[in-house]
């Protein structure tokens, strides 16, 4: 992937490169001309042969020699920069982007495209300090350049500075008209969970229902408030939360059970959950509402019951969870082969610990804890509970 991309930036460099030679041709009159195209054309040609025969070190060598005959092209010289910091020579590219910034000659478009790749450049090394400044004076000065805001998002999540990621994500969808609902509402609620850890319900509260105003659907604000009226006490309000949260999206469905559950069993209304269960196993294809439903049938109607009703639906969706539980309750319903049936517990138990439960739909990372922004490709809400995974 490395060498794939070096190719893509230095045969974004050829053309530029023979440019030069055509206008440094153009200078210096027709016999100058001659054997300065000449020289150059030579040395293009030796470059794209360094390429051919995968030899990028020399090749990028020439295209330096190309870029000195004529050190006013701007191009070049970024482009250049880009390549330097591709491969790790970051330092050399933050000294030719900032001799660029320095040049008095550059358009406002130029200038633009030269602080983009300086602020890039720290990125790159790490100093988001100095990042944030060139990218903040960048935003300032032209508010035509999106990128620079974009950056902004990209350095405040790192330093996990939420208020400013919402304030510059804000002003991105401003200057491009691109929504920015989904990621506003994930900041709110990392905010939102900074408060409910510092005891602060009311700042809790507050920032989630922001949550609901950028992303009206957000899963994770319902989870929040969820969780937030259970430490306060209000398991109605508990309940209202989290079957909303389930009823945007289902797949999240295994990740509240628990806690849900238990706010219906506090308020002893076993009617209401085993109807929200039932609805449930009509609109999510996993186990764990049929798991949690046959739970409650036990504790009602007995053992043979929620062994019937399990058997029952495991036909429809087979699942190495409802095995697990389908073989429990054999056990307790007195069946024969109980030896057997034990030692299959046991395999289908080890088989439960080594698969993760949750999974990232954008790069297949998987976990067994959930993560509201992937450790792997750093994307926002795009890991969900696997449809075998439930918690009660």
């Amino acid at each position: 992937m490395a060498f794939v991309t070096e190719w893509f930036w230095f045969f974004l460099l050829l053309p530029i490169a023979a440019l030069s030679g055509w206008v440094i041709g153009r200078r210096g009159g027709e016999r100058h001309s001659d054997t300065q195209v000449s020289r150059l054309s030579t040395t293009y040609f030796r470059g794209l042969n360094y390429l051919l025969n995968e030899q990028p070190d020399k090749a990028i060598e020439l295209f330096l020699h190309i870029a000195e005959l004529d050190k006013d092209t701007f191009e070049t010289q970024v482009a250049l920069g880009h390549l330097f910091r591709r491969r790790g020579e970051v330092d050399r590219a933050i000294r030719l982007h900032q001799g660029l910034v320095q040049r008095a000659d550059l358009n406002d478009q130029q200038k633009v495209q030269a602080l983009l790749a300086l602020g890039e450049d720290y990125m790159k090394s790490g100093l988001l300090d100095r990042a944030e400044t060139v990218f903040s004076d960048l935003a300032r000065i032209d508010q035509r350049a999106p990128q620079a805001l974009r950056h902004l998002i990209g350095i405040y999540q790192a330093e996990r500075d939420w208020p400013k990621a919402i304030e510059n994500a804000t002003r991105y969808e401003a200057a491009t008209g691109e929504p920015m609902g989904k990621l506003i509402a994930q900041f709110e609620c990392e905010l939102a969970d900074r408060f409910r850890s510092a005891g602060d319900a009311d700042a809790a509260r507050a920032a989630v229902q922001r949550a609901y105003a950028a992303d009206s659907g957000s899963v994770r604000a319902g989870i929040l408030e969820g969780r937030i009226e259970i430490d306060a006490g209000n398991d109605v309000a508990a309940i209202r939360a989290f079957e909303r949260a389930a009823r945007h999206d289902a797949d999240f469905l295994p990740e509240i059970l628990g806690p849900l559950l238990a706010a219906y069993e506090r308020v002893g209304d076993v009617p209401g959950a085993r109807n929200f269960l039932s609805q449930m196993t009509e609109h999510y294809r996993g186990v764990a509402p049929v798991l949690a439903l046959t739970r409650l049938v036990e504790q009602e109607e007995g053992v043979h019951a929620a062994r019937t009703y399990l058997a029952r639906q495991l036909k429809d969706r087979p699942s190495v969870r409802g095995e697990a539980a389908l073989i429990e309750l054999t056990l307790a319903d007195g069946v024969d082969h109980v030896g057997t049936l034990q030692e299959l517990r046991l395999i289908t138990e080890q088989l439960l610990v080594r698969n993760p439960s949750y999974r990232c739909k954008q790069c297949g990372f998987g976990a067994r804890s959930l993560h509201w922004q992937c450790p792997s490709c750093k994307e926002w809400g795009t890991i969900k509970p696997l449809l075998n995974y439930a918690v009660v």
